[in-house]
Order: structure tokens, then sequence, then C-alpha cells
């Protein structure tokens, strides 16, 4: 069953997350993620999502794939670049099984 990492994002400091941004997708491949979104023009219809700005959706063939990319060696490494930079929400959810 796939499952997605849903992050959105305000940057508060550009540089301080430049390695972060320069790496984090080679951990997201290595995991068999690929990226469903990546910024792009939103529009809120409902609700307080629009807080943070940057939305991104990672799908993973699995909620295990998913959480051995979030706790790998590699993303925990990179990890404070976002943490330290940047706020907002991060969650794993679990998708459809449509197999």
């Amino acid at each position: 069953m796939t499952a997605f990492a849903m992050v959105e994002l305000e940057i508060t400091d550009a540089d301080g997350i430049a390695p972060y941004r320069a790496a984090v997708e080679d951990t997201v491949t290595a995991h068999g993620g690929r990226y469903r979104i990546l910024g792009g023009e939103t529009e809120v219809l409902e609700g307080g999502i629009g807080e943070y700005p940057v939305k991104v959706l990672i799908e993973f063939p699995t909620m295990d794939a998913a959480k051995r990319w979030y706790q790998s060696d590699a993303y925990q490494a990179i990890l404070p670049h976002r943490l330290n930079h940047s706020r907002g929400n991060f969650l794993l959810v679990e998708g459809l099984d449509n197999g």
C-alpha cells in the first residue's frame, strides 16, 4: 500500500537550507520515493493549510519505505538543515490500496 510524505514549509533561511535542498532528492529516490508535488501555485479553498507556502508530496511504495527513508542515516544527516531553516508541517499518510 502506498504512503505519502506530505510537507508544507516556509523557508526562513534560503542559504541555510541549501544543503538540504541539494541532497534530499537522492535520499528520496534511494528509498523508492518520487515527488508528486514540489512547490507550484497553490489556491486554498477552505481551511488554514495555506499558512506555509511551499507544498511537497512524495510518494513511497509502502509506509515502511517512507519510514525507512525518514529514519535513514542519509536523511537524518541533512534533516537539521531543514529543521533549523524552515518551519511547517510534515506527516506520513498511508494511501489507498489500488491493487
